[in-house]
C-alpha cells in the first residue's frame, strides 16, 4: 500500500504541473474520494512550512523567510481555495502560535490570530524548534569535526544518564496538545493536518562533511527525527486530527542524496533553499502527500 501511495505522491510532487494534480489524483482514486475543496485555509508552522531560501520569497516580515512554493502555497493553488492565509515562520516554536515572534525585519503575529471560525482547513508543522533543531545542528557539527568516525553528539546528549534530545520530544507533547486546542476552539468545523518533517539524514551512513555530523551520529540523529515525528503522530491523533508523515516517504531523498534525489538539502545546497531544509522538490512532495490526506481521510 505504501508503495502505491508513493508512486502517486511522486506523480503529484515532480512529473506533472501543480494546476493538473488535483485532475491527476483524482483519475487514479475513486471520484467519492475526493470531497468538495476547502475554502478558507490557514498555514501554520516553522520553517519547514515556510521555505525559507525557495523562490519566490514573499510576505512580511522578511525574517520569516516565507516562499510561495512552500507546501502551503502548493496546496492552496491544488485546492483552488477562495481563501489562503500564510502565516508560517523559520524558527517558529509552540510559544508563537499563541504569542508574537520578533524575526529580521519585523514582527510575525501570534499566528492562531490567522483563524476563524470561518477556516475550514488548518496545516501545522511544529515542533522542530522546541526541541532546539538549530542548536543540534550546530552542536552535532562542532562535535563531529572532533571525531568523525565516532559518535561524539550522541555521547554529548547523554552524558548525563539520560538522552537529553528523546526528553526534549516527550515535553513536547503537551505544548502541540494545548496548540490542537486552540485551534478547535478558534475554528471548530476546520480539518486539522498536522505535517511532519521530512528525513533529514539517512539511516545508517552519512556524508560528513556536506553534513559534518560524525559516522555514529548520523543513525542518532535520524532516530529522534524518527521519534520526534512518531511523537506529533500519536500527539495528533489523541487530538482528533490528522497526522500527514513525510518522513516515512522521503528515505533515499535526505541531504546526503545526489542532487538530483534530494528533497532536503545539504549545508551547501544545490537547488534554492537554506541548508538542511527542504527544497522545492521536498515541498511539492509534502503538497501532494497533504493533498492526498485532505482528500482521502475527510
Amino acid at each position: 500500500m505504501r508503495s502505491a501511495v508513493l508512486a502517486l505522491v511522486l506523480l503529484l510532487a515532480t512529473a506533472i504541473p501543480a494546476s493538473a494534480a488535483p485532475v491527476a489524483a483524482a483519475s487514479v482514486t475513486s471520484a467519492a474520494a475526493v470531497a468538495k475543496p476547502a475554502l478558507d485555509y490557514v498555514a501554520l508552522g516553522d520553517s519547514y512550512a515556510a521555505g525559507p531560501g525557495i523562490p519566490d520569497q514573499i510576505g512580511t516580515p522578511p525574517g520569516c523567510g516565507r516562499s510561495n512554493h512552500n507546501y502551503p502555497a502548493v496546496l492552496a493553488q491544488w485546492l483552488r481555495t477562495s481563501s489562503f492565509v500564510d502565516v508560517t515562520c523559520s524558527g517558529a516554536t509552540t510559544v508563537h502560535m499563541r504569542g508574537p515572534h520578533q524575526v529580521p525585519g519585523g514582527v510575525n503575529p501570534p499566528q492562531l490570530d490567522a483563524l476563524s471560525r470561518d477556516t475550514d482547513l488548518v496545516t501545522l508543522t511544529i515542533g522542530g524548534n522546541d526541541i532546539g533543531f538549530g542548536e543540534i545542528l550546530a552542536r552535532c557539527g562542532q562535535e563531529g569535526a572532533t571525531d568523525p568516525t565516532g559518535d561524539p553528539c550522541r555521547r554529548y546528549y547523554t552524558s548525563s544518564g539520560r538522552d537529553v534530545l528523546a526528553d526534549r520530544v516527550a515535553a513536547v507533547v503537551p505544548k502541540i496538545t494545548q496548540v490542537l486546542a486552540d485551534i478547535r476552539a478558534r475554528s471548530p468545523h476546520a480539518r486539522i493536518l498536522v505535517v511532519g518533517y521530512l528525513r533529514i539524514l539517512p539511516p545508517t551512513v552519512g556524508c560528513w562533511p556536506a553534513v559534518p555530523f560524525a559516522t555514529g551520529d548520523t543513525p542518532y540523529f535520524d532516530a529522534t527525527e524518527r521519534l520526534l515525528n512518531e511523537t506529533i503522530d500519536r500527539t495528533a491523533t489523541a487530538a482528533r486530527a490528522r497526522f500527514v508523515d513525510p518522513y516515512a516517504f522521503s528515505l533515499g531523498h535526505d541531504a546526503c542524496q545526489p542532487p538530483e534525489a534530494r528533497w532536503v538539502e545539504p549545508l551547501r545546497p544545490a537547488a534554492p533553499a537554506y541548508p538542511i531544509h527542504p527544497n522545492a522538490t521536498g515541498m511539492r512532495l509534502v503538497a501532494a502527500l497533504t493533498w492526498l490526506t485532505a482528500h482521502l481521510t475527510r
